[in-house]
């Protein structure tokens, strides 16, 4: 066998856990499912504080409340979703 194909098999091998699925990040998958459900969860819950106070049943102040709740909600969504976007363009302007 020549010594250049044994160090490609070698760096090969060596490299393969690289490519294996991390045990300790096959949480994060339900560390989103979480946030997502937290975010959708705030939005309900400032639609039904605006409905309460709306008929008259809801303070102002708690009304107010659930609208800042809401606009850091999607405040931060939109930042998560600007940091993806340009992460995926970077990886598409990587030379192969």
């Amino acid at each position: 066998m020549d010594i250049r194909a044994l160090n490609a098999v070698q760096s090969y091998a060596g490299a393969r856990p690289a490519t294996q699925a991390d045990p300790d990040h096959a949480g994060m998958a339900q560390r989103l499912r979480s946030g997502f459900q937290d975010f959708a969860e705030t939005l309900k819950q400032s639609e039904q504080m605006s409905q309460a106070a709306m008929t008259g049943q809801a303070d102002p102040h708690a009304l107010v409340q659930a609208l800042a709740q809401t606009e850091l909600a999607v405040e931060t969504a939109v930042i998560v979703r600007n940091k993806v976007v340009e992460a995926y363009q970077e990886i598409l302007r990587m030379p192969v």
